[in-house]
């Protein structure tokens, strides 16, 4: 298959992505990125789905178009919310091309895969080519958040899909056929007020209690045993003056196997307070499962390693942390390769950015991986 890419244009509208920001909850941003990827949808042709944000989130699209079979078919799923809050672009991370590198916040997460995949299957129909099976687009509005309001018609989608194809960043080049699973959880603390000035001991401190407990989860990591712990986010009090009566936080518990998931998660809901007087509260949330390669997930990375080969390179492949929508997938036991989108680093931090020189060699793998797979 004689496809021509052009890296460059390729860059102009990741580029064109990228100036728009998009944090989860900036719910007009996200779906400013919507309304882009509804119209890429719709200038290839696909039947475009468009479903209103929930709780706050913002929308999810959804491209459908035919291939030469009906019947299952392909999924490629992408996210365009990112971590980075709004003014990032203006600040501490401006979009920019320095040699190889290209900086911005979802550069690499994952703006340059979902873009790419797109016009992956671009240049399939520039050059008058059909697909064999069917494909499905589903751009995700709050992947960075554990996707609480998307799961359920991700794994809908993938039930009616034989393969799924997730654009999230290659994990050093290589592409991911596992993942380890995730948890998330919200602790709260509730203190009793008192001026902080002259009555401070009739007081009970939230955020006393708040970090006690953080530095107590945060040292259960064992990560020989296979799982870490860390919180991210923290919230409470209202003046200083003020014996702080609320206070909230964000955990991320990472676990490499099955078994270790349960064991954590009944740690975690049995934590009580330090000081009695100060009520404490752990509240699961948002679940990724354990995604585990079988014989299928690594026949279709074995088919896909085939056509790296013939593009020039051996992507490799492994299970890794780093959770994504594929977890839900792989879980689910649908084929699932993972990783497929743009090299780079950073995700997530002020350094963040893809390798221009990993676009057309990606895309060649994408595109291949639509025409080969039936």
């Amino acid at each position: 298959m004689n496809l021509r890419f052009d890296p460059d244009k390729m860059l102009a509208v990741i580029r064109e992505w990228v100036l728009v920001e998009s944090p989860t909850y900036h719910r007009d941003g996200v779906n400013r990125m919507m309304d882009l990827a509804e119209k890429e949808m719709a200038d290839l042709g696909a039947q475009v789905e468009r479903i209103p944000g929930q709780e706050g989130f913002g929308d999810t699209v959804i491209g459908r178009l035919p291939g030469e079979h009906r019947g299952p078919g392909i999924l490629i799923l992408s996210h365009l919310d990112t971590v980075h809050p709004v003014g990032t672009l203006d600040s501490i991370l401006p979009y920019r091309r320095q040699g190889d590198r290209v900086y911005g916040p979802g550069t690499y997460d994952m703006k340059g895969g979902a873009y790419m995949a797109c016009y992956a299957l671009r240049q399939i129909f520039a050059a008058g080519v059909g697909l064999h099976l069917p494909v499905t687009f589903m751009f995700i509005p709050d992947e960075e958040v554990g996707s609480p309001t998307t799961r359920e018609r991700i794994e809908a989608e993938a039930g009616q899909n034989k393969y799924v194809l997730v654009t999230e960043p290659a994990k050093d080049g290589k592409l991911v056929t596992g993942r380890y699973a995730f948890a998330r959880f919200t602790l709260i603390a509730e203190g009793k007020p008192s001026h902080a000035g002259s009555t401070l001991s009739k007081g009970r401190s939230a955020i006393r209690e708040m970090a006690q407990q953080i530095l107590r989860i945060e040292e259960m990591t064992d990560e020989e045993k296979g799982y870490t712990l860390s919180v991210g986010v923290i919230s409470g009090g209202t003046f200083v003056n003020t014996v702080p009566i609320h206070c909230k936080a964000q955990v991320l518990a990472v676990m490499q196997t099955r078994g270790l998931f349960d064991e954590l998660r009944e740690r975690m809901l049995n934590l009580g307070p330090f000081n009695p007087e100060v009520k404490f509260m752990v509240k699961p949330g948002p679940v990724r499962p354990m995604f585990e390669p079988d014989e299928k997930v690594i026949e279709l990375y074995e088919t896909a390693e085939k056509i790296a080969r013939e593009i020039g390179f051996v992507p490799g492949h492994g299970t890794f942390g780093g959770g994504s929508d594929g977890n839900f997938t792989g879980a689910m036991g649908v084929p699932t390769l993972d990783g497929l989108g743009v090299c780079g680093e950073g995700a997530h931090t002020h350094d963040e950015y893809m390798l221009y020189s990993s676009l057309e060699p990606r895309a060649r793998l994408m595109a291949g991986l639509l025409k080969t797979l039936t």
